[in-house]
């Protein structure tokens, strides 16, 4: 566990405090879990109106040249070539056997002062070490250039436009997985219609000095709360959303992790750019074959009002081990436990019964599909 005094502190530090938030370590941070309301209150007020996270931990990076794209596709299978400028797309990086590193977010600047720029968006926990691999991989083909500097907020919920473009005018132009630079009194900033929660929302990209003075801005809205990290991961796991180090890690490749569509035509079998990344002869047989799989992630509703938490084994009704639970709690969405789970390929489809055993007691489970509710992401 990481000291207390060696926690490293976001520009909203001062502001979690005076907001009363509770903190806790997360990814080498003191970051806020929950406020005074509590998570439950925190939940169900982002998906009515709009939530306030403070991302800043995550890593953020800039991949500048004219071959930055292409270098970034000997990392990711991923089409990055073909992503049109002011529009973001999923990506993950991959090492030699196809596990994943980690998953990220790229966006397509175009030419910024001249120079065709990829902004990117990481993992906290990961980001020192995805800079470091991104460099030494493709360092001689482009300018890797971390944003140590900058903030990250992200504003989330069916109210977040309306909130944020007061602030903003011009924003409520922006459709999902897109964006551009915008100003707020002076202060530039980058933001996307994008977020972690399966809601419309924003992710803004901010110099760290005017990040509280955003911040307290955006809070100054009727419509808007502070959220910490425990009703981000509710929203997140309602969403179907993969959390990097419990749903998928280095030991699990794309096609376990049901993250086929992240992987474009382009750079599948028989594509124009098919394979070239790292672990690619495995990931696209494990595509073009799917009975190669020895296991598959899938989403999971429990039929009793138990939550059943990360870890938790599960079995067969004929009381045979079936697979492992890496995200679960109560959704308080649905007022009823969901989770993911890694399953054997012949236990995944939709409906199939399985026994979680939380406590010695097993909590019959049904195979749902992902996500758990519909999204309401803004597609113009």
């Amino acid at each position: 566990m990481t000291t207390t005094e060696s926690l490293l502190t976001t520009p909203l530090h001062a502001l979690h405090l005076e907001l009363g938030a509770r903190m806790v370590p997360f990814a080498g941070y003191s970051m806020p879990v929950q406020y005074p309301s509590g998570l439950m209150a925190e939940h169900l007020h982002t998906r009515a109106q709009a939530g306030l996270f403070d991302v800043s931990h995550m890593g953020q990076l800039l991949l500048v040249g004219p071959d930055a794209a292409a270098a970034l596709e000997t990392l990711m299978p991923v089409d990055v070539i073909d992503l049109p400028a002011g529009r973001q797309r999923y990506g993950l990086l991959l090492n030699e056997d196809g596990g994943i590193i980690d998953d990220l977010m790229c966006f397509n600047q175009g030419l910024v002062d001249g120079e065709s720029t990829l902004f990117l968006i990481v993992n906290g926990a990961c980001k020192a070490a995805d800079i470091a691999h991104i460099q030494a991989r493709i360092g001689d083909r482009c300018e890797v250039r971390p944003l140590p500097d900058q903030g990250l907020l992200a504003l989330q919920g069916p109210q977040a436009a309306a909130a944020l473009s007061r602030l903003v005018p011009g924003v409520q132009q922006l459709v999902f997985m897109s964006g551009g630079h915008f100003d707020w009194q002076g202060v530039p900033l980058f933001i996307t219609r994008s977020g972690y929660t399966g809601e419309d929302g924003f992710e803004i990209s901010v110099p760290a000095a005017h990040a509280e003075s955003l911040a307290r801005a955006l809070l100054a809205q009727p419509e808007v709360k502070p959220v910490g990290l425990g009703a981000r991961n509710s929203l997140r796991l309602e969403a179907g959303l993969c959390l990097y180090g419990n749903d998928i890690d280095t030991t699990t490749t794309p096609p376990e992790a049901a993250l086929n569509w992240a992987i474009q035509k382009v750079r599948r079998t028989g594509g124009a750019r098919a394979g070239g990344f790292p672990g690619a002869a495995r990931v696209l047989a494990q595509i073009d074959d799917p009975s190669s799989l020895t296991r598959k992630r899938v989403g999971l509703v429990a039929l009793e009002r138990v939550p059943v938490r990360e870890g938790t084994a599960l079995q067969t009704e004929a009381d045979e081990s079936a697979g492992t639970v890496t995200s679960g709690l109560l959704a308080p969405s649905l007022d009823k436990p969901i989770a993911l789970a890694y399953v054997a390929p012949h236990l995944a489809q939709p409906g199939t019964r399985l026994n979680a055993l939380v406590r010695g007691k097993a909590v019959p489970m049904e195979v749902a599909p992902t996500p758990f509710l519909p999204p309401r992401y803004h597609r113009g």
